[in-house]
């Protein structure tokens, strides 16, 4: 087998074929930006771009919203949707005007990683359902092709360019819309009018995924759902989730596109349906020590699909043995190469002793190697 480029390691990967290493792709990007804010970078790394570390320690990137800084969509409101945001201190206002009322979100910014996080969810009652159905029926989504191509330039042979779609209108909602809590109460309360909220959100993403496809560039897509077993059970998963997923994967599979979906966190009791889900493959899977589920149960319940990730990502921290981390890379490798791409369950955290990154960057990439002696 001749020299491959990591770009087609990633796509070969994807089209089951064979491959003469083990794609190490690592998400760095939380760790590289935490410390280049803080000036806090190892010294050797201060002068560089994120880029530039990922080749320093001989890793793939894979989303390029995440190393460039582009978006890869972009929302859009009907001329009846009035926006504004109002910043008071640490908090921040998004407030939305639509015919039947305003909604408003309260963000908090915080003192550690100087990002925002939502305090006050802008869906509170039974009337800013309404307001939110309207809402999502005067709104599109759109891909940025120029930012693709721009990503696609970026990334070189480094790796296969992707990024994720908005997620399932169950998961905007316990996410973003709503927050979990109110959901619940919500569905139990008055689901027909939350099933008309879920459907108006998932019906916007309609021109989003008609221009994907006719673009037709981009080959390996993410459905970036961030499900947990916490947050989603498996009656609402199988009842408000699978349906989507069948919708939009199998669309975007009927262009030659390949899919996988981000689950993490506690996802033991969704093993049962992962088999069977409508992607290629599971990304972010998350075993012991950080996890619920062994390597073994993973295994078992996502029978041929691909694996993205797998390690967790605390064995990447200094307090943890390197022993530890060695042998649950060498089993992940053992039970899923081929179909397998490795990284950490999901982010390489900022606390993270970074040399352990670049040791199995090289044992990846000599690993193939010693298995043909």
């Amino acid at each position: 087998m001749g020299i491959m480029t990591k770009q087609e390691i990633n796509l070969r990967i994807f089209e089951k074929k064979q491959i003469p290493e083990v794609l190490f792709q690592p998400r760095i990007h939380y760790w590289y930006n935490w410390h280049k804010m803080r000036g806090t970078l190892p010294k050797e790394y201060r002068k560089m771009s994120m880029l530039e570390v990922y080749d320093d320690l001989g890793i793939s990137p894979r989303y390029f919203p995440e190393t460039t800084g582009l978006g890869a969509i972009k929302v859009k409101y009907t001329k009846e949707v009035k926006t504004e945001e109002k910043t008071e201190g640490e908090k921040k206002f998004i407030i939305t005007t639509t015919p039947k009322g305003e909604l408003i979100r309260e963000d908090k910014q915080s003192s550690v990683e100087g990002g925002w996080r939502i305090t006050k969810y802008p869906i509170k009652n039974v009337e800013d359902i309404e307001k939110a159905i309207w809402l999502f029926e005067n709104t599109t989504y759109s891909f940025i092709k120029e930012n693709f191509e721009k990503g696609s330039r970026f990334f070189a042979d480094r790796g296969e360019p992707q990024f994720y779609v908005p997620r399932s209108g169950y998961q905007h909602l316990a996410l973003y819309g709503m927050g979990l809590e109110n959901l619940i109460y919500a569905l139990a309360d008055f689901p027909e009018k939350v099933e008309r909220l879920m459907q108006a959100i998932e019906n916007s993403y309609d021109a989003l995924y008609d221009e994907i496809i006719s673009y037709g560039k981009a080959k390996i897509i993410n459905f970036g759902e961030n499900i947990d077993g916490n947050i989603v059970s498996p009656a609402y998963f199988e009842k408000y989730c699978i349906p989507f997923y069948e919708k939009r994967a199998k669309q975007l599979q009927k262009a030659g596109i390949h899919t996988y979906i981000h689950i993490d966190g506690s996802f033991k009791p969704l093993l049962k349906y992962l088999k069977d889900l409508p992607f290629d493959g599971l990304e972010a899977l998350t075993p012991f020590p950080q996890g619920d589920v062994t390597i073994e149960e993973m295994k078992e319940a996502i029978g041929e699909k691909i694996l993205l990730d797998g390690i967790p990502a605390i064995l990447f921290l200094p307090n943890y043995p390197m022993k530890e981390l060695q042998e649950c890379v060498e089993k992940l490798i053992k039970l899923f190469h081929p179909r397998l791409i490795l990284g950490a369950s999901d982010e390489v955290p900022p606390p993270a002793d970074i040399e352990r990154v670049r040791d199995i960057s090289q044992y990846c990439q000599n690993w193939y190697k010693k298995e043909q002696k």
